[in-house]
């Protein structure tokens, strides 16, 4: 039997992993989700995105070709998406948060807390106070919620 812990931590390869995906880390992992983690797998596809309260984000905005993936095993969840592969555990802390980099320049180092609440997986940059991704299921789709920027509503394109 694998565990999440018996499979290393992943991160994004230098320059990130360029246009095709890195298959699943998690794929051979036995581990039930945690308690209270909603369960989030699967690879997405952006249908929608808005400015969070306001008007649809222009059709030519890059956020409406996002696609992501995410695994998940116990309380750990890796983010596979543009470029980058955020690994983490949702267990609040930074030291077994994201810390990788971002993926606006694949070297500008992160580092983030996650947890679950009320049904969400909440991510917390360092250093930003107030700050918040958030992510969760309304019914068969994802919402992704990134601060106060924007909100993309997501269907599984795996099956």
């Amino acid at each position: 039997m694998t565990t999440a812990h018996d499979i290393p931590t992943a991160h994004t390869p230098e320059g990130g992993y360029g246009d095709t995906m890195p298959s699943p880390f998690l794929a051979d992992c036995d581990d039930a989700l945690a308690p209270g983690a909603p369960d989030l797998r699967g690879t997405w596809r952006a249908v929608a995105a808005a400015a969070v309260g306001g008007d649809p984000l222009p059709a030519d905005h890059p956020i409406h070709g996002h696609v992501e993936r995410i695994e998940q095993a116990g309380a750990r969840v890796i983010v596979t998406s543009s470029g980058v592969v955020h690994d983490m555990v949702a267990d609040g802390t930074y030291e077994h948060g994201v810390d990788d980099v971002m993926a606006v320049d694949f070297a500008t180092r992160i580092s983030v807390a996650a947890t679950f609440e009320d049904g969400v997986l909440v991510l917390r940059p360092k250093d930003l106070d107030g700050v918040e991704v958030r992510r969760w299921r309304d019914g068969d789709r994802l919402v992704w919620r990134y601060h106060t920027l924007f909100e993309v509503v997501l269907e599984r394109i795996d099956g």
